[in-house]
């Protein structure tokens, strides 16, 4: 039976990597037998993956909660519509507004499990060359920087350097620059170290006694953290000061303050990034297995990581726009799941980009993978045709009026088929265009997924323990 869903419901099309029912014999068919899901073992977990929905389901009513990012998106839409510039909402929006009025340029200071989530929507909803167009086409967002996510000497000298050539005149809009800290503990070394570098930049650049050193920063953190205490020791006003809740972690944040104030910077439609997060939810929370892409993904990816021996998870991107959506995707699969010497190991490519050399290990090097193709099915831009032209030594004629997105469905069709024919599973995760809604529902899908997956695993999908262990011997090693 067909499932009628709206026009802009992603999708996961998984059937491709199931047993064939009744197949002939032959040696790719005795092959995939052995390296594709038995559509019987998908039925058979059914019952227990419905248990964990309940299980994760219940978790949202606890407090304090592992599982409040669940119900956050739906929560501050209404607060929003019942408080409004006093919700939480509200003041997100509020000082992004002001900082986009008051300066041309924003750095964004945090460890990779906050800002990859924001580096994820910049890249994916505005122009790769953002940075590049002029103010007036940009209309006024700012050009957006992503550093303090570790301790690279020159990637952050290279930084400063470009602030020091391209801002002159601190009374110009222009030539202003802001800074953003997002860091839910307060208290990770690499975004403190870059702060404190930036402070001492800004003491030079506006004047030890000057508005800016204090307008133009702000901090996303938590209520008694020492980020927190450091910003009211400078003398920083309250609506500069944002908070995250408590039971949320890091990998988890996207659809707090700590993702939604640089969404709104970057001019992004938050409410519409909420509106598909919470549909999401809804989604996950209602629809039988057949409707819910959440129990799809986490069902299909448990049971290829768990029982058919694929731990390497390899999650295709269909768009470069997309690639730190990956990266995203990395850090929330590694840091939820990799405990207890289990966990799937995340990898990020593009394609076609990557298939010369990732396409030759997936068709024959080892049998230890799932691809997860992740396609926009529909460019944002205006279709790009191939051309007819003079010289045709390139023998591209062939191809006149095809479109380039005609071209990569053909080559997507073709390596599908490729890796069907020497049984490598694949499925394809389908958004219909890239926007701020489809990104809302994709991210959304993706953290309760990963933490279904955990309670399919027996794995508590919340918290990173592990990073702790490098943390405390690099203090001690700092001490010495």
């Amino acid at each position: 039976m067909t499932v009628e869903l709206p026009d802009e419901a992603i999708v996961y099309h998984y059937q491709s990597l199931l047993t064939p029912v009744g197949e002939e014999w032959s040696a790719a068919a005795e092959l995939r037998t052995h390296h594709f899901l038995n559509p019987g073992r998908l039925k058979d977990l059914l019952p227990r993956l419905l248990q964990c929905r309940s299980q994760v389901a219940a978790e949202r009513e606890m407090q304090p909660g592992d599982a409040a990012f669940i119900d956050l998106p739906q929560i501050t839409l209404d607060n929003y519509r019942r408080r409004g510039e006093a919700s939480d909402l509200g003041r997100v929006l509020e000082l992004a507004a002001r900082l986009c009025q008051q300066t041309d340029r924003v750095v964004f200071l945090g460890t990779a499990g906050s800002t990859l989530g924001p580096r994820a929507l910049f890249e994916a909803l505005l122009s790769r060359y953002h940075n590049e167009l002029p103010p007036e086409t940009r209309l006024g967002v700012p050009r957006i920087y992503f550093e303090g996510d570790s301790t690279d000497n020159d990637a952050l000298q290279n930084l400063l350097d470009l602030l020091q050539v391209s801002c002159i005149d601190p009374e110009q809009r222009a030539e202003r620059w802001a800074v953003v800290v997002l860091d839910k503990s307060g208290d990770a070394l690499e975004p403190a170290l870059a702060l404190r570098v930036f402070r001492r930049e800004a003491a030079e650049y506006y004047g030890l006694r000057s508005e800016w050193q204090i307008e133009l920063f702000a901090a996303v953190t938590s209520d008694d953290g020492k980020l927190r205490q450091l910003f009211r020791a400078y003398g920083h006003d309250e609506a500069n000061i944002l908070g995250v809740p408590e039971n949320i972690g890091s990998p988890l944040s996207v659809f707090t303050a700590a993702g939604l104030l640089p969404a709104a910077i970057m001019g992004l439609d938050v409410r519409a990034l909420l509106l598909g997060a919470a549909a999401m939810t809804k989604r996950f929370l209602e629809e039988p297995f057949e409707r819910n892409p959440v129990l799809q993904f986490a069902a299909i990816n448990y049971l290829m990581a768990q029982e058919y021996h694929k731990p390497l998870r390899v999650l295709s991107v269909w768009s470069k726009k997309l690639e730190a959506l990956g990266w995203w995707y990395d850090q929330l699969l590694a840091s939820s799941l990799g405990k207890q010497g289990r966990g799937p190991t995340p990898l990020t490519m593009v394609a076609p980009r990557d298939l010369p050399a990732r396409g030759q290990q997936h068709q024959d090097g080892p049998r230890d993978r799932l691809i997860n193709n992740l396609i926009a099915k529909e460019p944002k831009a205006a279709p790009i045709l191939v051309q007819m032209a003079d010289h045709n030594e390139d023998e591209l004629n062939q191809y006149n009026r095809k479109r380039l997105s005609d071209i990569q469905s053909a080559t997507l069709a073709g390596v599908n088929q490729a890796y069907y024919e020497v049984a490598r599973p694949t499925a394809d995760l389908v958004l219909p265009v890239l926007s701020e809604h489809t990104m809302g529902q994709l991210m959304q899908m993706l953290m309760l997924a990963t933490v279904v997956e955990g309670r399919l695993m027996g794995v508590h999908p919340y918290g990173q323990p592990g990073v702790e262990v490098y943390k405390r011997q690099r203090r001690e090693l700092l001490k010495g």
